[in-house]
């Protein structure tokens, strides 16, 4: 998904966000116990408070623009950056305002709200993945927390490098893209490693090019992570390491879009371009198979968010349209034409599915 970090630290001072827009969607007053559909994060702008969950109900084929707030009676708080289920409960971070909320993933009934802060100082939760019953959460103060979901509670927070984002499981290790982002004159160029039985950072990895953001992991025992430089939108690099010696295989050029997520599903990987494409690798033969999977005539303006529904192979597209106003989701069949789209919020970046 799009980080805040880069594009809109640079711009937030020039861009008026505002809160909605018009839509013909066909939308629901008042939520209702979803059984399947799409959920959608929006970040909305920063500092201003409007961060929205939206929901897409495959029965009904109707949007509930912010079920979070119709089922709560509050808002998400400032600039949700993440969401993702884990069992029967979603895991949500909002990065200004430092919190981790917690909901029923059906409901989104609110279950614990916890503030990340470091005595006065707020963490800045990014992302968040799992393993065996913990969750862990990267932050921009230079922390992965380890959170039980049994009792939601932190256990610990494990130093790792300056701004971590994206997280990774494999080989029974988290790896961690550590930006240094917030830091453009310096950024950071490392891959933190934690033994998921110690719960320790055993090493680093050097990357070479700085400002790691995204990263993921195949079948195969390689680990991808996109870095973009200071320079960007000059050519961001694909590095690929080895799962089992930690060690660095290659580096490549990559047209990636800044932030965009690099989402495998089986052999086939998937990211967004700056110029509205979905572009798809095989993480087999680590080559570019298609440089277009769209193959109507849709129109992406401004590419945010990607996910890919591994049972059906259905790629879901987010556009930010002008980080102004109300984006679009459309997702696409596995023959690249459009099979529905809708409305979301401002800035949506984060894809949930839910599944029965």
């Amino acid at each position: 998904m799009k980080q805040f970090q880069l594009k809109t630290i640079l711009g937030a001072a020039m861009i008026l966000y505002v809160l909605s827009a018009c839509h013909k969607d066909k939308i629901n007053p008042t939520p209702e116990v979803p059984e399947t559909g799409v959920y959608v994060l929006n970040q909305g702008g920063i500092t201003h408070n409007n961060s929205t969950l939206s929901f897409y109900s495959y029965a009904s084929k109707a949007t509930t623009p912010d079920i979070f707030s119709a089922v709560n009676s509050r808002g998400l708080g400032d600039t949700g950056n993440d969401a993702k289920i884990y069992g029967s409960k979603m895991y949500i971070t909002v990065n200004y305002s430092s919190t981790l909320e917690i909901v029923d993933a059906r409901t989104i009934k609110s279950i614990k709200q916890i503030k990340m802060v470091d005595g006065a100082t707020n963490r800045q939760p990014r992302y968040v993945v799992f393993d065996k019953g913990k969750a862990f959460i990267s932050s921009y103060d230079g922390t992965v927390a380890v959170l039980d979901t049994a009792t939601l509670t932190i256990d610990k927070y494990i130093k790792v490098g300056r701004n971590p984002e994206q997280m990774v499981i494999s080989n029974g290790k988290l790896y961690v893209a550590n930006s240094g982002g917030l830091d453009l004159s310096n950024p950071d160029k490392t891959v933190s490693v934690i033994n998921l039985t110690s719960l320790a950072e055993i090493k680093k990895i050097d990357i070479t090019n700085t400002n790691p953001i995204n990263i993921a992991a195949d079948a195969y025992g390689d680990v991808y992570v996109i870095a973009y430089g200071t320079d960007y939108p000059a050519k961001p690099t694909l590095t690929i390491i080895d799962n089992n010696t930690d060690a660095v295989k290659t580096t490549a050029d990559i047209d990636a879009g800044y932030g965009t997520s690099f989402i495998v599903n089986g052999d086939l990987a998937y990211y967004l371009t700056d110029a509205g494409k979905v572009k798809v690798y095989n993480v087999k033969t680590q080559t570019v198979v298609k440089e277009s999977f769209v193959t109507d005539n849709t129109s992406i303006k401004v590419p945010y968010g990607i996910a890919v529904i591994p049972e059906t192979g259905q790629v879901l597209v987010t556009d930010a349209v002008d980080y102004t106003n109300n984006g679009k989701l459309f997702a696409f069949n596995t023959d690249g034409t459009l099979a529905y789209s809708f409305t979301t919020g401002i800035n949506p970046g984060a894809i949930v599915l839910l599944k029965k």
